[in-house]
């Protein structure tokens, strides 16, 4: 399957690389968006396999992790997470930062693909609290290009560091357009 979307999206809809994964770096918090519509998760399996990232793990909601499902999320990277509920999911998955050596996780950080006024801070704090790099991946559905930014570490201006994440996401066209992350989403 992952071929097949890799073949479909790279050469039959031509789509584009801009940048690179900065494949030095052991851990990194990857946020990936505009995040406005399903098919962002089959171009995000399709660009993973073409770059050769498939030690990037990505949490899903538990609703989507039931048979036959399962096993093919699990294999693609996948953990199930409940979001019903407070758990302390920023400090498990800081954890997982630190049992491992390496460690990259994919997010959206909107956490939705809905309409979103304010994003949402967990992948934030995970990074600062893991005191690992930011990785931002844009899915430019006008231009047909997945375009990555250079890495950056979180400063002590939590305001500052998510104005620069929504700068650079709103210059880029999901497939629902009004969707997207904009001059108007606060941080």
């Amino acid at each position: 399957m992952h071929q097949l979307l890799k073949w479909w999206y790279f050469t039959v809809m031509g789509w584009k690389i801009e940048g690179a994964f900065p494949y030095h770096l052991k851990k990194s918090v990857v946020i990936v968006a505009p995040h406005t519509h399903w098919a962002d998760f089959f171009l995000g399996v399709s660009f993973r396999k073409l770059l050769h990232l498939e030690f990037v793990r990505f949490l899903g909601k538990k609703e989507l992790f039931v048979p036959p499902f399962s096993w093919v999320l699990r294999s693609m990277g996948g953990s199930p997470v409940d979001r019903s509920k407070n758990n302390n999911m920023v400090d498990q998955v800081v954890d997982l930062f630190h049992q491992n050596q390496s460690f990259h996780l994919a997010l959206s950080p909107e956490g939705t693909r809905q309409k979103v006024t304010r994003l949402k801070t967990g992948f934030y704090h995970i990074a600062k609290n893991a005191h690992v790099p930011i990785v931002m991946i844009a899915l430019d559905f006008e231009h047909k290009r997945v375009v990555f930014a250079e890495p950056f570490d979180t400063g002590s201006d939590m305001k500052a560091d998510l104005r620069k994440i929504i700068d650079f996401f709103k210059q880029y066209k999901g497939k629902i357009p009004e969707f997207g992350i904009s001059d108007e989403t606060e941080c």
